[in-house]
């Protein structure tokens, strides 16, 4: 069985595209809908809203 790692993106790398559900109905969002328009920036807090 084979395994794919992916390197970690280091500083000025474009961020992989994804959808999270951006809105309190559930109405995705994608990153790729950015770009080219729009700076986007990206925070990752651990734990930060997580239930305890």
């Amino acid at each position: 069985m084979q395994t794919s790692v992916q390197k970690m993106p280091a500083v000025g790398d474009l961020a992989p595209d994804f959808t999270l559900p951006g809105t309190p109905e559930g109405e995705p969002v994608t990153l790729s809908a950015f770009r080219g328009s729009k700076h986007v920036l990206l925070a990752f807090y651990v734990f930060d809203f997580s239930p305890t």
